[in-house]
């Protein structure tokens, strides 16, 4: 029976079907799955939803049979070349808002209406422009271009959508302002550069610290100075080789889990939400690798993964919350959804001080010596690790970097896989070749540490998916110091976005920036990073500071991405409307 399966929503549905030789399918605008276990064939119309990590999918889906195509359906070129229009219409009418000064309002300065004074009683031209260059310049450099404006310009989208359009405006650095607050928005490889490597020292986490300080306390994303210091030389050395090894199997294992049920819901015709199922493979796969607890949230909904959700959902509406209700001391009591986070962190919390306990008592049981790749067989968790390494440091230090380690490789994971079958689902080239060297490497094997150099162009289409939908879109900092960025100085306390949407979508940087061409990393090449691209690529952020489960958030994405399309096909399902990103939330980097 080929099943289909929806995995994005859309009112109202409409079908399309497809056949390839081993009969995989999928859809997403929504997407659609077929089971590759047999050429029979059987019609049914489902629609269901998604929501990605980083923002909200909405289209639709619906499954037929992959014998013939419905009469309803339209040619997949058109639904392309709609969401094209519908896209420029979008950037023009937003260009249009900044041009009109809606988003962007200059207003006048105390300085130039003095200027326009001295002018009305004879001042020299000569004079005023130099007065007004010292004074607005500095003396020295020129001022960063900044755009003013009311924040319900942006509030209708993701807020780094208009900082792209800003960026086309302003260039590569501007100062956002929304009343009292401003943000200075970096766009420019080189200033990237500087900030997250060169002058690394000279900057924090800053409001991000501050939003997730109820959830990670001093892990390793908020922390900064010799706390983060000492807490990423304990934990580096846990991710070796030999780790890193063991969890390919771990992946391999997940993601079976993950094919048997799309496999029991397109024999009984079940909706499927895919992102959902998605955020439940990363969790159990976190879960394992971290601290040896199995979550088995793809099986069963329990209160430990409800909590888990809870908090995650938390953190990610403190992200982009306009005013921090949480602080108000009275508020923490009446709240129904703050007792609730509040709960949900207590069973946590209690949760994994008992892993704690447990894998003490068998650090201290066993005879094995710890060396550089030391694993234990039956737990080889970066918990155990940490443990039977000696690292003294509390059970409330652990407990943080626990917790910053499971939200930072769990929701961005999820996010990469959803927004990649997004994409391979509008580009059946990609998919066909992707399938064949999969077909090729792997037959009918679990993956191996061995064929992860062998996947290069699974890996190349991660790559890409990273470029389009960066997992984070911007990154967050906080300058120490007074620094200059560029041309411009800048002051001690300023809050800084690194948007890595605008750099990954540059057309300065990029050539056709906004196709999915995972062709443009040779795949006889090394896997592009911050270094090779000279920082115009951040995927896993770059300097001191990267992401520290690169790798592990690398070989997770292309064994699932492996195993779910050696299964299954994905195509987008026609008459719906685009995909869009209509809300923007994220859990950032270490």
């Amino acid at each position: 029976m080929a099943s289909h399966v929806a995995l994005l929503r859309v009112p109202p549905p409409l079908s399309i079907s497809t056949q390839r030789f081993h009969a995989k399918q999928i859809c997403i605008n929504g997407l659609k799955l077929t089971n590759t276990s047999s050429s029979s064939s059987s019609s049914s119309c489902f629609p269901c939803s998604i929501t990605t990590q980083r923002g909200s999918c909405s289209s639709v889906i619906t499954c037929s049979s992959s014998n013939g195509r419905d009469p309803n359906s339209v040619d997949e070129e058109d639904v392309k070349q709609v969401e094209r229009i519908l896209e420029e219409k979008r950037r023009a009418a937003l260009s249009a808002k900044i041009a009109s000064g809606e988003f962007t309002v200059k207003q006048k300065s105390g300085l130039l209406s003095i200027m326009e004074g001295l002018a009305k009683v004879g001042v020299p031209n000569e004079v005023l422009e130099f007065l007004f260059g010292w004074f607005e310049g500095g003396g020295e450099h020129p001022k960063i271009p900044e755009a003013k404006g009311s924040i319900k310009a942006v509030r209708s989208v993701a807020f780094f959508i208009p900082l792209y359009e800003l960026y086309l405006t302003y260039g590569g650095i501007f100062r956002l302002t929304f009343g009292p607050k401003s943000f200075l928005i970096v766009s420019d490889p080189s200033i990237a550069k500087h900030i997250l490597r060169e002058n690394s020292k000279a900057y924090s986490k800053g409001i991000l610290a501050e939003i997730l300080d109820f959830v990670m306390g001093k892990g390793l994303i908020p922390a900064d100075g010799e706390i983060w210091r000492v807490r990423r030389r304990a934990i580096v050395p846990a991710l070796h080789q030999k780790y890193v090894a063991a969890m390919i199997g771990l992946f391999g294992q997940a993601a079976d889990r993950l094919c048997q049920k799309l496999d029991a819901a397109a024999s009984d015709g079940e909706d499927v939400e895919m992102e959902s199922l998605f955020s439940r493979l990363t969790l159990d796969i976190i879960g394992k690798a971290v601290f040896n607890y199995d979550f088995d949230s793809l099986s069963n909904d329990t209160g430990i993964v409800e909590a888990v959700y809870t908090v995650l959902r938390e953190a990610e509406d403190r992200s982009v919350a306009p005013i921090p209700v949480w602080e108000i001391p009275i508020w923490k009591d009446v709240s129904p959804r703050l007792r609730k986070v509040n709960a949900a962190l207590k069973l946590i919390n209690d949760t994994l001080d008992d892993l704690i306990a447990i894998c003490k008592r068998m650090v201290d049981e066993e005879e094995l010596q710890f060396h550089e790749e030391y694993m234990n067989e039956q737990d080889p968790s970066i918990l155990h690790f940490l443990l039977a390494s000696g690292d003294d440091v509390s059970s409330k230090q652990l407990r943080d970097d626990l917790m910053t380690m499971l939200i930072a490789g769990h929701e961005t994971s999820a996010a990469v896989l959803t927004w990649t079958f997004y994409l391979l689902s509008k580009e059946p080239r990609v998919m066909s070749k992707l399938q064949e060297e999969v077909d090729s490497v792997l037959g009918d094997q679990y993956p191996t540490i061995e064929d992860m150099k062998k996947l290069k162009y699974t890996t190349r289409v991660i790559n890409e998916s990273l470029r389009l939908y960066p997992q984070p879109p911007v990154l967050i900092r906080r300058s120490l110091e007074d620094d200059v960025l560029g041309e411009y100085p800048i002051k001690r306390n300023e809050d800084i976005f690194i948007s890595v949407w605008n750099l990954h979508r540059s057309p300065k940087l990029w050539d056709d920036a906004d196709k999915f061409e995972p062709e443009r990393w040779a795949l006889d090449g090394p896997s592009p990073n911050e270094t090779n691209q000279n920082f115009k690529y951040l995927p896993f952020g770059g300097g001191p500071r990267k992401c520290v489960g690169d790798l592990f958030a690398s070989y997770e994405t292309v064994v699932a991405l492996a195993m779910l399309v050696r299964r299954f096909n994905f195509q987008i399902a026609v008459g719906a409307p685009p995909v869009s990103l209509v809300l923007c939330r994220y859990i950032f980097k270490l």
